[in-house]
């Protein structure tokens, strides 16, 4: 398992020198550092070099990272880890989702996908027939899967502990009697747990449309048991507008 192998002296150079497939039966790589180092000071190398080839959040800024120095060096983990964290939070991102995909055998599902951009706006949705990775430990359960080259893998995380993100489609049809402005939130329920609200859509909001969101959630929620719809238009309309949904439709990443 490569955590986010170096750049700096490494990229570029011939199979000998760096870490790269031919080095193991099963290589799997976590990029999260993949800028370049000049001028973006990226520690880490950015082509396919393994197997698989995961790059959470687009592989090379991790959310949380951008949290201000001095937050950062006093941090929960103590003043140590805090300014270790600011210099190189993004390359150090990767060991702590490895650590965290320890006690989450089924988490941090890497999507085969062409780019992270295609990946945000669902086109590598849901998981192909043979499944999805799972990045960090488990990695190696899909040792026997592998069919190409080189298979990179998109995922989001959490900005903080625990790390690994669940990926859900909702798609919501409005029901009701004329347009309104405002935004349309919706909380998933599962026999696992429940999530908190997300928002699927916000502006003109039509009765008979469509409206659909990728929403990666803190939790599993496993099978779905019910799903909460609230829509507010934040600011009080003496009319009284009623808008409901008609339909929700929910699919796990995962499974579809």
């Amino acid at each position: 398992s490569g955590l986010d192998p170096a750049q700096p002296y490494f990229q570029g150079t011939s199979t000998e020198v760096r870490l790269d497939k031919s080095d193991a039966d099963f290589v799997d790589i976590i990029h999260t550092d993949s800028a370049p180092t000049i001028p973006n000071l990226g520690f880490g190398i950015t082509p396919a070099i393994g197997h698989i080839d995961f790059y959470p959040n687009g592989g090379e800024q991790m959310p949380g990272c951008g949290k201000n120095p001095v937050s950062q060096i006093v941090d929960i983990d103590g003043i140590w880890e805090g300014t270790r964290d600011f210099v190189a939070c993004n390359h150090l991102r990767s060991y702590k989702y490895y650590s965290d995909s320890i006690i989450y055998p089924n988490g941090f599902l890497g999507y085969p996908c062409a780019s992270y951009d295609l990946f945000q706006s669902g086109n590598c949705f849901p998981c192909p027939q043979e499944g999805c990775p799972n990045m960090g430990h488990y990695a190696d359960k899909f040792k026997g899967k592998i069919t190409e080259d080189f298979l990179k893998l998109y995922l989001n995380t959490g900005e903080a502990r625990d790390f690994p993100l669940w990926r859900y489609k909702v798609t919501v049809t409005l029901s009701g009697k004329s347009k309104v402005k405002g935004y349309v939130n919706v909380a998933l329920y599962g026999s696992d747990g429940n999530t908190k609200q997300y928002q699927i859509t916000k502006g003109t909001l039509t009765p008979d449309n469509t409206y659909t969101a990728y929403i990666d959630a803190e939790v599993n929620v496993g099978k779905v048991t019910k799903v909460k719809f609230l829509w507010n238009n934040n600011w009080i309309n003496p009319t009284f507008p009623k808008l409901g949904a008609s339909t929700i439709t929910v699919e796990s990443g995962q499974n579809g």
